[in-house]
């Protein structure tokens, strides 16, 4: 299938049908039980099966980022390719008029489908890591810029070199906080690349591969294969997201736009097709409900 049949000409049956495929490509499976012994049941409502042991129905939006949503699945295929071959990501109102929702609406898919990139539960990253922090948000005019400026969400990235990226949303750059970033993502045999930043300091006690730093602040960017340079262009698309597309992003909902340019990152070597299918394959197991993005709680995950 190629990728303008996803994105323009699927109706509802053929959106249905392809996202069946990817979600169950040895037939539909009982979301509830696991099971396979289901009935497919015939009659105006398309698309739902009934399993035979739980003797619950259930359709191919049940238990993913889809469920108990309104708006055609024809329309989600779009949002989701629309997430994904955008190199610097795409606002909420571009989406609202190009699938011709209302702003809330597309605010909404947008969250929930970023919500579904994260790629939370991966074995931890080993070989050479460069970690670096930046600070996203706004900034007033002649304020302080750079480490601890006001008004700014420090935002933490761990990039294993040829490999993937992983962030993380954090109160401060402590030692603790990277530290824990660290443990948390990397295996105690890798190798950390980092800045001459002070909160790195005694990590490579931690990390059996050692612990190695190019100065900045003496225009010193790399000293053959010490350098963070990998980390840097991660930040770069992020930062030029930030500031062209997004130009406001609340810390309450940071986490999920960098999970959203984590994910296309880690696919970047891959078609927009083959990466569209793989956030279709993460949407299953995970619910976001609107509430929870509006009364400032956690999101709220099921996994089956």
């Amino acid at each position: 299938m190629t990728l303008n049949y996803v994105v323009g000409r699927l109706d509802e049956k053929q959106a249905r049908q392809h996202l069946e495929t990817l979600r169950w490509p040895n037939g539909a499976r009982c979301p509830f039980c696991r099971l396979r012994q289901v009935t497919k049941l015939n009659g105006k409502r398309q698309g739902f099966y009934q399993c035979n042991h739980c003797r619950k129905q259930f359709t191919v939006r049940t238990g993913t980022i889809f469920e108990r949503s309104h708006v055609p699945l024809s329309k989600w295929l779009q949002a989701v390719h629309l997430l994904c071959a955008s190199k610097k990501g795409m606002s909420a109102l571009q989406v609202s008029r190009m699938l011709g929702v209302t702003y809330k609406t597309a605010w909404f898919l947008c969250h929930r489908i970023r919500h579904a990139m994260n790629q939370g539960g991966l074995a931890r990253m080993t070989g050479t890591i460069e970690v670096d922090e930046t600070y996203v948000g706004g900034i007033a005019r002649n304020a302080k810029r750079g480490r601890g400026a006001p008004k700014k969400t420090p935002v933490v990235a761990l990039v294993q070199r040829n490999g993937q990226v992983r962030t993380r949303v954090v109160e401060s750059v402590s030692a603790k906080n990277l530290r824990s970033a660290m443990l948390e993502n990397v295996r105690r045999d890798a190798t950390i690349m980092t800045d001459e930043f002070s909160s790195y300091r005694g990590i490579g006690t931690v990390f059996k591969g050692g612990h190695y730093r190019v100065n900045h602040s003496k225009g010193q960017y790399a000293q053959g294969f010490i350098h963070t340079n990998t980390v840097e262009s991660f930040f770069a698309l992020l930062k030029r997201g930030m500031v062209g597309t997004f130009h406001h992003v609340s810390r309450a909902h940071l986490q999920r736009y960098c999970d959203e340019f984590a994910f296309r990152w880690d696919t970047r070597k891959v078609t927009d097709t083959e990466r569209v299918q793989a956030a279709l394959r993460l949407a299953e197991g995970k619910r976001l409900l609107y509430r929870s993005l509006t009364d400032g709680k956690a999101d709220k995950t099921q996994a089956n």
